[in-house]
Order: C-alpha cells, then structure tokens, then sequence
C-alpha cells in the first residue's frame, strides 16, 4: 500500500511553519514556540480502506483542534495515538490531558483538543465513527485517558507493526485488516472474554512480535529463553510454546535468529575477529557445534562467510536463505495464525 507522503524538509526555513499548517489546514491549527527556528517535520499516511494510519515526526509543536475548527470541518472521526514523548493538553470529554510516553490514547475530533508534545515522533490511526460504530460506546468512556497495562502496551506495539508493514497490504488485505484493527481495539480498549475471542489472531499476532523484537534485542543475553521472555512479555509458557509452535520451538527460533546474527556479524566483520569470538558473543559457546548448526543453516562454513569478499565464496544463496529467515510481515502473521 502507498503512502501520501508531505514533508518541510527543503522548504526554505522561514516558510516550513506555514507549509506544515497548510498541511493540517482545517483540522488542527499548530503552534511553536519560536517560527524563527524552522519546523522541520514529515507526515506519511496510508488508507487502509475505511480507515487511515499516520506517522508524524516533528519538532516541539502544541496542535489545537478548536471548536471554530470544529464547526468548520466537523469531521466526526476518533483518532488512537501514542507517542514516543509524554503529551499533555486538554480533551473535549475527559478535560486535562496527560497521557506518558508509549502510551495509546483515543481522542475525538467533534470536540475540541488541544496536543502539545517535545520533538516525538506519534503514530495514528483514524477511524470514522460511521465504519465502526460498535466502538463508539467503548471509546466515549475513555476519552483523553492513557491506556495503560499489557493491553494498552499491545495495542501500541500492533499500531506500530502495521506502521512498518503497511507497504506490503493490498487492496484484497484490507477487508481482513479492518476486521483485525476492529478486533483488536475493542480488546484492548474494553477488555473481555468476548473480545478477546474476536481479537484472537491479532492479539496472538502482536504477542508474536512482542516476542521476536525481545528476541532480537537480547541475543546477545545468556539469560535469553521461556523464562525470561515469559517474564518480560508478561505471558505464560504454554501461551509462549503455542505462539511459535510453527517456529519448531521457541528454542528453535532463538536459534535461528542468533545464526542470522552471527551470518551478518561474520559477512562485514571490519575489526577481523575470529569465528570463534562471534558465535561465544551471540551465544555459541561450543564452535564444533555452531559450525555444524551454521553449515545445517546455510549450507557454507562460518569462514566461508567471513572471507567471501576475498575468496569470491558464494554466499549470494545462503544470504537470500538468512534473508528468508527474517521475521514475516503483519499479513503474514495474521494469515499464519488464522491457518493455525
């Protein structure tokens, strides 16, 4: 799916603040501190058919949607948010707005509101209250409040997948990932039994990701492994087991994702260290064993790799293989467990 993309960078400095309102005429107004300085800033959207997601990176800014503003474009949407910087303001419903960092908020663009924030880069969702009216009900009783908790946490991880994946829907995807927003807002937003029940593949898909992103950052952590992801992403192991029971095992795929480490470490490795320090630093404590597991992996020898620039190895099939073992995209997760 494209993306719309506007930005100020290029626009000479003196005009970036006027551009950057021009954007937003009609819906928010936008105020800054000091317009001499600039307002470099760039909005990327994607429709996603019945339903619009952006990222906006930007400077310090206070964004008012006044009641003139308001009455003058009195587009009805709710908006979800969240952002990597605290954002303080005021809500149309709930009156003082203070919602923490990484944390989800809904808001209402019928009634006045007032965002201010430091220099953050926030990722939205906007919904018209016609497409899902069955949230209309969920979402006015917490207007302008943090959504705070493990479900609020998963919320923001699932806008944020579909932020890095939505370059890869299609038109036929886009029926099956409002059904999966949906879902998932209404679990996280109000959660139930029922609406876990309705959210089941994108909820276990967002904990998927949850769990490969702590498996990516912590490859390089002995302690990695059930118990510690179970701690850290607040699951219990069968729910862990169940989630990469299509991996072959958790165990499997920890694997798998230090090879591929250690693959990248040893195709650039520009300080020339040996096979051996690699594989102990990813996690290879035995190198007759990580040898066996890299050559049952990618079918070269670790020092193949290391030495292609200069031996002309032919490392071109076992890349595309390493390249095959990256984590799938939002579709592919929800298609995956819907089959599962």
């Amino acid at each position: 799916m494209k993306s719309v993309i506007f930005t100020t960078e290029g626009v000479p400095k003196a005009q970036q603040l006027d551009a950057w309102r021009g954007w937003f005429d009609s819906v928010f107004d936008i105020e800054i501190d000091d317009p001499r300085q600039g307002f470099s800033a760039t909005s990327e959207t994607w429709d996603l058919g019945g339903f619009g997601l952006t990222r906006v990176r930007a400077p310090k800014l206070r964004a008012l949607r006044t009641a003139s503003l308001v009455r003058r474009n009195p587009i009805d949407h709710w908006g979800v948010a969240f952002g990597y910087q605290r954002t303080l303001g005021e809500s149309g419903r709930q009156g003082v707005l203070d919602v923490p960092a990484n944390t989800p908020y809904v808001a209402s663009f019928g009634r006045p509101l007032v965002s201010q924030r430091d220099a953050d880069e926030r990722l939205q969702l906007y919904l018209p209250r016609d497409g899902f009216p069955e949230l209309s009900a969920v979402f006015e009783a917490v207007e302008g409040r943090p959504l705070g908790g493990q479900m609020g946490q998963l919320l923001s991880e699932f806008i944020a997948l579909m932020a890095r994946t939505a370059t890869a829907f299609s038109e036929p995807n886009l029926d099956e990932l409002q059904t999966a927003v949906r879902g998932m807002l209404l679990a996280c937003v109000a959660p139930s039994a029922d609406h876990s029940a309705i959210a089941e593949a994108p909820l276990a898909a967002t904990r998927k990701e949850v769990v490969r992103r702590l498996i990516d950052l912590n490859l390089n952590n002995p302690a990695l492994g059930p118990d510690f992801l179970c701690r850290e992403a607040g699951m219990s192991r069968s729910q862990l087991y169940r989630l990469f029971e299509s991996e072959g095992g958790v165990a499997h795929y920890v694997q798998r994702r230090r090879l591929r480490r250690c693959f990248n470490e040893l195709s650039r490795n520009p300080e020339g260290r040996s096979v051996a320090a690699i594989a102990e630093e990813i996690g290879f404590s035995d190198p007759s064993s990580f040898s066996r597991s890299f050559r049952r992996e990618f079918g070269l020898a670790p020092r193949e790799v290391m030495y292609s620039r200069l031996s002309g190895a032919p490392v071109e099939a076992a890349l595309a293989k390493a390249r095959a073992s990256e984590a799938p995209n939002l579709d592919d997760l929800l298609r995956q467990i819907v089959r599962d």
